[in-house]
């Protein structure tokens, strides 16, 4: 404690030892005194101080040392900063009571103050207090400005040097000097006006938009920054010219606008927007910004899907290509295209093109390289040929020219978030710490896998698992990670955020509730159910994928793989034969004739294999050939699992004399004997006795009699059927064709990839012609004068080739033939006509199911092996998964989870973000804040760059949204600068909270996009305060004067905070190698470590205050 000198001799007034500037007006201020003052501020809180006395005065004359509130002559230099009324440094329960300070000053300074200011700043640094109570005066001059810290108020004041002037002749000099500047127009002007228009903002109520836009304001201040560059530079490519800019629709314009800036900021970005929402449309818009500039682009995309981007390149000339006056000009090729050396592909020759010289990289269906997959090599570990993910890599991204990366997908995720890890590579060019100098990211990586162990845990949990507990143990990191990466936006998204555009775009259509299908399998009843067979298979050996078994004991060692623990090529064969066994029923479930082919098939293998290991049986020193294990592989088109699984596997090779040839010999021919049955038995069950053919049949017949109308009053016949085998899909067509072209008077068709020829009764059966002739609308024939433009096709057969990029929304009838067993697939095949732009009111999805029992059909025993042989074995390793049941657990989850979904497809159309079990991408992505703020600053950037801090307004919780309860939601500014805060709070230094009446923290600052989408329900486009509620507000705070309430709210709110960052700081430490705790400085103790941005009060109406919870 200091000791207060007696001050009563010392003409020095320093708010230290030598007495308070305050204290000394206080002690001479009278009533009716005449005042005149030279501050650089005034701050309405050193009135507060004062009121008492101030209260009384007959008049004051308030000089601005500064040119505070005048538009100075050089703009650049007015500090902004400076500009406060309200004090710095204020505890923040002050700063709830602005109001009413505010208001109470404004009407003094009306009655009882001039003020006016000089013209030219740095032009007058002297302060002075003269004061006259009509008998003598008194003066001050100094240091001191007119503010609490200047007077001496606060907790931490200045050491100001003031003197007390003693004698008259240099008191009435100071007021004489004084009076002159005053009245001196050339040197000041009268700035009164300004100063209450500016006080006005504390005590008016405001619009809860203003407040809502003034919140994003600064929480977004760093993207502002950004921002004005990208705007710059948008408005020189002259892109919005273009026809594909007219095209978008609203929310793909913000879309294109926040990749641009991410591809800019950070090399790279995923477009994630779901299924349907055009991501097409918006990555040309991207490609055309960067052509604008000169820059050559190239699309990668699935080979089906080719032709969805080859029609827009101005070279084709193409009458399909709405944008034939933007003249694009990139290069397309295949996803397969990474694995040729040579060959052309559109006149391009692969050997001698220059695969580094992209500037950017458009990679469609990126989740196609979600694996990063080695390549292959030889005994010596020469490469022999790389994967397609390191040819992308190494050889476009990483070489030559700098390349930024644009990566198209609705489904980034499968079901580790190591696929978004290894698609982000391509953004940081394969470096980890890409991202710790802009984002603090030490390891992407490390970020991911965290993450994922975080899931993990949290989806072990039993019973109903809440996602706001799973966003608060994930790490600031990772929300910043997807933030600053992805752009995903959901269909219920732009339905509750772009009004606008959805009266544009028209909705989208119903989804009516699906219908389920189960048929039998032969009309006699003769062929085995798909219960009993699937007992049947569980029994057999398959021995033909099992050769390890046999393998002689003397050599047993030389085939063993011990990276993974519990992991042997035993295990690895084991899974083989439970995947084929799965496949076996998959193709049964897809069609006894698939099943059938499958049977024979495997029985023609097992004859190859025993006339080998008979004629080595023979001539056994002669030839000893080796046996490799995928031999044994199915046709790839057919089971693109399957055929990932045989890649999967190491490519052993058994060498003949190394086996027991004979005990193989003996079980291969019992399998041999097993399967020949099933075969055969699957053969006489033909078209005529296919019980599930006939059901579809029954369901065709039904929609072409009954059809439906779209909203132009049309009849809609078209159906889609979806099979996952060409097999199957062709053997429709073939026995379906003559029955819909007499029978029904129908055109059908047939897609399916390039596995079987495509057919078709109408027009050129050429995959983009079938399409455009079953979608005339959608596909816009009439713009195509070589197209028929009178029939059309109104029975599809597809294999999934037509699951991803397809638009076929004319029509409104899908049926899954099969189900497959991934359920993002089938909401991918609905996709197709479940989009934006339907002129269907509602569309019907249909499944057949192979059992009743749909529980018995998703327990089928194999299927954990089937999954466990898809494993990578040496990417697995390299992730630290050191034990096979570590696998085995993971995939349960996977299978058990997927199996809900499954489930769930029975009742309803799920959307593919209802998928994530866990979160989905949009929880993270904070874009449409930013674009909405980026549209409002336009006109009201310095009405929201003026606006003082602690503003405030009052609205009514939101009908729609039954988490919104009274309570309080505020934004708060960390004081200190803390680096490496980012790490825990991912809008550092701001932090939002949403606490609740009763004292209960429902969002902490850990879930920022949910504060924010509260704050936008209940503000966006209220222009006008709340009058109602405002004045219910103003009544039990009796004017501000009382915020008792608001204070307790904010102290548990700072509490709340205090203990989840400490809770974060401590988490971090065990996130992997670059986990580290922050220094004591950064850490968040208490309310002082806090400056109040805005805050929103929710609250209920009068009327309803009595019946409320």
């Amino acid at each position: 404690m200091r000791v207060q000198k007696d001050i009563s001799g010392h003409g020095i007034r320093d708010n230290h030892a030598r007495g308070k500037v305050a204290d000394f007006l206080a002690d001479k201020i009278e009533a009716g005194s005449q005042l005149s003052v030279v501050s650089a501020y005034f701050t309405i809180y050193a009135y507060d101080a004062l009121a008492t006395q101030l209260d009384q005065i007959g008049h004051l004359n308030f000089l601005f040392g500064e040119p505070r509130f005048i538009a100075s002559l050089d703009p650049e230099k007015t500090d902004k900063k400076a500009f406060k009324i309200e004090d710095e440094g204020l505890e923040l329960a002050n700063r709830l009571q602005q109001k009413d300070v505010a208001r109470r000053c404004a009407s003094w300074l009306r009655d009882k103050v001039e003020i006016r200011s000089v013209r030219q700043a740095n032009l007058l640094h002297g302060k002075l207090y003269h004061i006259d109570d009509g008998r003598r005066e008194h003066a001050l001059l100094g240091s001191s400005n007119f503010t609490r810290r200047g007077l001496g108020l606060s907790d931490t004041p200045n050491i100001e040097l003031n003197l007390i002037v003693d004698g008259d002749r240099d008191r009435a000099d100071l007021k004489q000097w004084f009076d002159e500047i005053w009245a001196d127009e050339a040197l000041v002007a009268d700035v009164k006006a300004d100063v209450l228009r500016y006080l006005e903002q504390l005590y008016v109520d405001h619009a809860p938009e203003f407040v809502y836009f003034k919140t994003l304001y600064h929480v977004f201040e760093r993207f502002l920054s950004g921002q004005e560059a990208d705007a710059a530079l948008f408005d020189q490519t002259a892109i919005v010219d273009t026809d594909i800019w007219k095209t978008l629709f609203d929310f793909q314009k913000d879309g294109v606008k926040g990749a641009i800036h991410k591809i800019n900021n950070h090399n790279g970005c995923i477009l994630a927007d779901s299924v349907g929402l055009g991501k097409t449309y918006s990555a040309l818009a991207v490609i055309k910004y960067h052509e604008l500039r000169n820059h050559r682009v190239l699309v990668l995309c699935p080979k089906k899907l080719r032709d969805n981007w080859t029609v827009y390149l101005a070279q084709n000339n193409s009458e399909l290509n709405p944008f034939l006056k933007d003249r694009f000009a990139y290069t397309v090729l295949s996803h397969t295209d990474l694995s040729r050396e040579v060959g052309r592909v559109d006149g391009i020759d692969l050997a001698t093109l220059n695969w580094g010289n992209f500037d950017l990289i458009v990679i469609d269906e990126s989740h196609n390289f979600r694996n990063n997959t080695k390549g292959k090599y030889d005994e010596e570990g020469s490469l022999i040929r790389k994967s397609r993910y390191e040819r992308l890599m190494d050889d476009i991204i990483k070489a030559g020219v700098k390349t930024k990366v644009l990566l198209l997908s609705a489904t980034p995720v499968n079901n580790d978030l190591k696929d978004l890890r290894n698609q982000m590579y391509f953004i940081t060019e394969g470096r980890d710490a890409a991202l710790a100098q802009t984002l603090g990211i030490q390891s992407v990586k490390e970020t991911l896998n965290v993450a994922q162990k975080t899931f993990m845990e949290w989806a072990r949990r039993s019973g109903d698992r809440d996602a706001r507990d799973l966003m608060e143990r994930l790490s600031a990191g990772f929300f910043t990670l997807l933030d600053e990466l992805t752009i995903a936006r959901s269909r219920k998204h732009i339905q509750k955020y772009y009004k606008a555009s959805m009266a544009q775009i028209g909705q989208f259509p119903t989804r009516r509730k699906p219908e389920s299908v189960f048929s039998e399998i032969d009309l006699k009843g003769r062929f085995l159910s798909y219960d009993k067979l699937n007992d049947e298979i569980d029994n057999y050996q398959l021995s033909i994928f099992k050769p390890s078994k046999y393998v002689l004991p003397a050599f047993k060692a030389q085939y063993e793989d011990h990276r993974i623990q519990n992991f042997s090529q035993e295990n690895r064969e084991k899974f083989l034969i439970g995947m084929m066994k799965v496949n076996f029923l998959k193709r049964l479930e897809s069609s006894v004739h698939a099943f059938a082919i499958t049977m024979e098939r495997t029985v023609r293998k097992i004859e190859s294999l025993e006339a080998r290991l008979k004629q080595f049986q023979q001539h056994q020193a002669s030839a000893a050939e080796d046996i490799q294990a995928d031999f044994f592989a199915e046709p790839a088109e057919e089971d693109e699992e399957l055929a990932e699984a045989f890649q999967a596997g190491n490519k052993l090779k058994y060498r003949m004399e190394h086996m027991d040839v004979a005990a193989w010999l003996a079980d291969l021919a019992t399998d041999k004997q097993q399967l020949s049955l099933l075969a055969d038995a699957a053969q006489a069950v033909d078209a005529a006795r296919d019980a599930k053919l006939a059901e579809l049949k029954r369901l065709i017949e039904h929609k072409v009699r009954h059809p439906g109308t779209n909203m132009l009053g049309q009849e809609n016949r078209k159906i889609i059927v979806f099979c996952a085998f060409a097999d199957t899909a062709s053997y429709l067509f073939e026995k379906l064709e003559d029955w819909s072209r007499n029978t029904l008077g129908i055109h059908i068709a047939l897609v399916s990839g390039g596995a079987r020829p495509n057919r078709s009764t109408f027009g050129k059966a050429e995959f983009t012609h079938i399409l455009t002739n079953f979608a005339p609308r959608a596909k816009q024939r009439a713009k195509m004068k070589s197209m028929p433009q009178d029939g059309e096709i109104d029975l599809l057969i597809a294999t999934d080739c037509i699951s991803e990029g397809q638009n076929l929304q004319d029509c409104d009838y899908l049926i899954n033939y099969d189900i497959h067993w991934n359920p993002v697939r089938i909401i991918q095949r609905f996709g197709r006509i479940d989009r934006i732009g339907s002129l269907n009111s509602a569309i019907q999805l249909v499944n057949f199911w192979p059992t009743p029992d749909l529980n018995k059909y998703i327990n089928l025993k194999n299927r954990v092996e089937a999954r466990m042989a898809l494993v990578d074995i040496a990417a697995t390793a390299e992730d630290n998964i050191l034990q096979a049941e570590d696998l085995e657990e993971l995939i349960k989850q996977d299978m058990r989870y997927r199996d809900k979904q499954l489930l769930r497809l029975k009742d309803e159309v799920l959307d593919l973000e209802d998928f994530n079990e866990s979160v989905a991408l949009n929880e993270f992505t904070l874009d449409d804040f930013r674009m909405e703020l980026a549209t409002y600053i336009e006109a009201n950037r310095e009405k929201l760059e003026q606006a003082p801090f602690g503003l405030y307004t009052v609205v009514p919780p939101h009908a729609d949204y039954q988490i919104i309860k009274p309570g309080v939601i505020y934004c708060l500014k960390q004081r200190i600068d803390a680096e490496g805060n980012e790490a825990v709070n991912p809008l550092q230094p701001y932090f939002l909270v949403y606490i609740r009446d009763d004292g209960q923290v429902r969002y902490n600052f850990t879930a920022p996009k949910q504060v924010l989408e509260i704050f936008r329900a209940v503000c966006q486009g209220q222009a006008e305060p709340h009058a109602g509620l405002c004045k219910l507000f103003d009544e039990e705070t009796t004017h501000g004067q009382d915020m008792s309430r608001y204070s307790d709210l904010l102290d548990k709110t700072v509490a709340a905070i205090a203990a989840q960052f400490g809770r974060k700081n401590a988490g971090n430490l065990f996130t992997g190698r670059g986990g580290k705790l922050l220094g004591s400085n950064n850490i968040i103790k208490t309310s002082t470590d806090f400056e109040l941005i805005t805050w929103l009060v929710i609250k209920q109406q009068a009327s309803e205050e009595g019946g409320k919870a």
